[in-house]
């Protein structure tokens, strides 16, 4: 054949064109049989499975937390607006519905343009069933060779797919699977992100800005780069009128329209309630184990399901402002009071004992590092961003400086549950879960103060103890207790005055609870405490009385719900039930009530009304003064030993809260009692988020429940002189100078 041809020149052109047709075979079919990456079979394109990011739902259907390894949320064709599929097709791939899977005619106008004409703005060429074969099988390895490789590897597959799927399937195929940047994939997750709605709700030019971020995620974020994204979605819009989308007069105003988002980052650090959805994130797995065992397979991560919690969302926002409210004021406060003196700057041996505590000299140490490398390494300065309740502020810092700087923070945990039946509604487990991770509701046990002292006098009534049995105010030594002498707090002259049990409880008297506490016997209050379901180990010593006992929030809080759900404690929970990713229910959760009374009704009166004592004139009497509370409230305020944990409980129809304020590192305390006492450093998140839920008509149904009138029996109980002084003789032999002293009666 080729000596036919006599001209050299032509003959050498046939002879190579054939070669390079040979070899070009060769390369494709090397393509086909796998040379270059496995091509996926029709199988595998026909039983296409996403990986679903699980999410979190409060009460009120707020979505307020996703768990992922891909934040992605796939939807319907009917879900996706006509715009946003118009918007896509205008600027991506025009003749979407004339090609089938490659656009040879695009193809040749960009060849033309890039060779011939070095237009590098002619664009890749590429249509969007091109580009979901890239999304659903991303390139693996590098080299030019391999880039053209993939390219013909994305058009088989392209091709493979037109034929599986319809046009209306691709689309869909692909806006559920296309990154949007920052870990997110797919239209649905990108609109709830960047907009707070659901993709079926965004209008023509949030659809507009969210495709044109297709281009280049980071450089057209709206968030990062607001301007860069304005013009791309102007971009968008313009070519959506050019394809006869969109009128001219339509274009001409949504081009005038500024760059609005509402965005939501569902990063685990950041969003509503951080600490409660991991919380829910550990039950999930704890849940998903035991379906193992049973043969369900379910993953957190990608499974999509669907979980319901308890979290009220309103709640939980007003209780973040009013925590974030007060705790800063309270935390400048503190800083004040001790001033250029504070332990954390002067202390050697706490500090030493903090830096030995926190994570990066475990690791260090653990990496094998000696003591002097690790200070060494811990004192070298970086550039840093450290927080404090003003914001972030970047510095060249240490990690040395950053553990200090953090370990002076006051810290703080608050619960509040529906006590009839022990459902959460608001979870506040610390003041900043990205540096603060441990959770003061779940994890920390704390010594509860004074906020013990309602399980004590309980007990003292299921006893036989009446509440107007009177108690000696007098300090008392007790020799068979090491000399152990509780006092009060305060100045007052205590030495001949008697309480009654009301006025000994809503004033917080330590003396008259040690000696409700003996009368009663320590058998008796800590069987009770068991009752009202305290599980954690109560010390059988008289100092329980005072609190000496560590507890957590919420096991407390399953014990004061008693009090408001007839005698029957709860335990707080947090989700209702689980679906799955077509929202069908898995399972769901009971309420844990105890069966049985921990006291008699009467009794539980009884305890409400000296609680009520307390905010109506006791020790938390400022929820009335200072803060303007008209509701009706009982509660218990609680402060511990060196002032290093102030607790406040309040007690509402419809309503439990307990809030604990202290510090992580336990040896640190406030300065004095008025600034870390209960009333003082834990009372006024409560009572902030109070008076933000009385302003909103919508908590009605909470904050103005009345309690039920006691029973006329309980009132006759109660008809007693709060406070009584000693006769004349008794004053006359008594000397107020000097400590009594005598053994603690034990009840064994």
């Amino acid at each position: 054949m080729f000596k036919k041809i006599k001209n050299p020149l032509l003959r050498y052109a046939i002879f190579t064109a054939l070669l390079l047709g040979g070899l070009f075979s060769l390369f494709i079919l090397s393509i086909y049989l796998g040379a270059w990456g496995q091509l996926p079979s029709k199988n595998a394109l026909s039983d296409f499975n996403y990986q679903r990011a699980s999410e979190v739902y409060s009460a009120d259907s707020v979505l307020i937390g996703k768990y992922y390894l891909y934040d992605r949320q796939p939807i319907t064709y009917q879900d996706l607006p006509p715009q946003l599929v118009q918007a896509l097709i205008a600027i991506e791939d025009e003749r979407f519905y004339k090609h089938s899977g490659i656009d040879f005619t695009s193809l040749g106008r960009v060849g033309i343009k890039t060779l011939l004409l070095q237009d590098k703005s002619a664009g890749g060429g590429s249509t969007l069933t091109q580009q979901l074969a890239k999304n659903l099988f991303p390139r693996e390895r590098s080299g030019t060779l391999q880039l053209v490789a993939s390219k013909f590897k994305e058009m088989i597959i392209a091709k493979r797919l037109e034929r599986i799927y319809s046009k209306e399937e691709i689309l869909l195929l692909y806006l559920n699977t296309v990154s949007f940047g920052d870990n997110t994939f797919g239209i649905e997750s990108a609109a709830l992100k960047f907009f707070n709605k659901r993709a079926k709700d965004l209008l023509l030019e949030e659809s507009a800005v969210l495709v044109g971020m297709l281009k280049a995620t980071y450089g057209y974020n709206p968030r990062v780069f607001p301007e860069n994204s304005l013009n791309r979605r102007n971009l968008v819009l313009r070519a959506m009128e050019k394809n006869g989308y969109l009128t001219s007069k339509a274009a001409d105003s949504l081009v005038l329209a500024p760059l609005q988002l509402d965005y939501r980052d569902y990063d685990h650090n950041d969003g509503i309630a951080p600490y409660f959805r991991e919380e829910v994130r550990k039950q999930v797995l704890k849940w998903i184990k035991e379906q193992q065992q049973k043969g369900q397979e379910y993953n957190i991560y990608t499974s999509g399901l669907k979980i319901y919690t308890t979290l009220d969302y309103k709640m939980q926002v007003l209780a973040e402002e009013a925590m974030q409210e007060h705790m800063s004021k309270l935390q400048a406060s503190f800083e004040k009071s001790y001033g250029k003196n504070a332990p954390w700057r002067t202390n050697k041996s706490l500090i030493n004992k903090i830096i030995q505590r926190s994570d990066i000299y475990k690791k260090l140490k653990s990496a094998g590092l000696s003591e002097p490398q690790i200070m060494d390494t811990l004192k070298t300065k970086k550039s840093m961003t450290l927080t404090d309740w003003k914001g972030d502020t970047t510095l060249m810092a240490s990690s040395l400086d950053s553990i200090i700087h953090y370990a002076k923070f006051l810290n703080m945990g608050s619960l509040s549950i529906d006590p009839s039946n022990g459902a959460v509604k608001t979870w506040l487990g610390g003041i900043n879960y990205k540096h603060f991770k441990f959770d003061h509701i779940s994890q920390s046990k704390r010594q509860v103060g004074s906020a013990f002292k309602p399980i004590v006098y309980t007990a003292a009534l299921e006893s036989g103890i009446t509440p107007c049995t009177y108690f000696s105010a007098q300090e008392v030594a007790y020799e068979n207790m090491e000399g152990w002498s509780p006092s009060n707090s305060g100045n007052k002259d205590e030495a001949y005055l008697n309480y009654s049990m009301e006025e000994a409880l809503s004033n917080s008297v330590n003396t008259v609870a040690v000696k409700v506490l003996e009368k009663a016997g320590i058998p008796k209050v800590l069987s009770q405490a068991k009752k009202m379901g305290i599980e954690t180990d109560l010390p059988a010593l008289p100092s329980v009385a005072l609190g000496t006992a560590e507890i957590k929030i919420n096991e407390l809080a399953g014990a004061y719900a008693s009090y408001l759900n007839m005698g029957k404690a709860v335990t707080p929970f947090l989700i209702n039930h689980i679906n799955d990713n077509r929202d069908s229910t898995l399972v769901v959760f009971e309420p844990t009530i105890a069966k049985t009374p921990a006291f008699s009704d009467e009794n539980r009166q009884l305890m409400l009304e000296m609680m009520k004592a307390t905010v109506n004139s006791g020790t938390a009497a400022r929820l009335r003064s200072t803060y303007g509370l008209k509701n009706d409230l009982a509660g218990k305020t609680g402060t511990t030993q060196n002032n290093k944990d102030a607790w406040f409980v309040a007690l509402t129809p419809k309503l439990l809260n307990i809030t604990w304020v202290g510090l992580d590192h336990h040896e640190i305390g406030f300065k004095s009692t008025s600034l870390g006492q209960g009333a003082n450093a834990a009372l006024p998140i409560f009572a902030l988020w109070t008076q933000k839920l009385n302003a909103d008509k919508s908590f009605d149904y909470i904050t103005k429940a009345r309690f039920k009138t006691p029973s006329p029996s309980v009132l006759e109980k109660l008809d007693c002189e709060p406070v009584k002084r000693d006769g004349f003789f008794k004053r006359l032999f008594k000397n107020p100078n000097k400590k009594k002293s005598r053994r603690f009666k034990s009840k064994d």
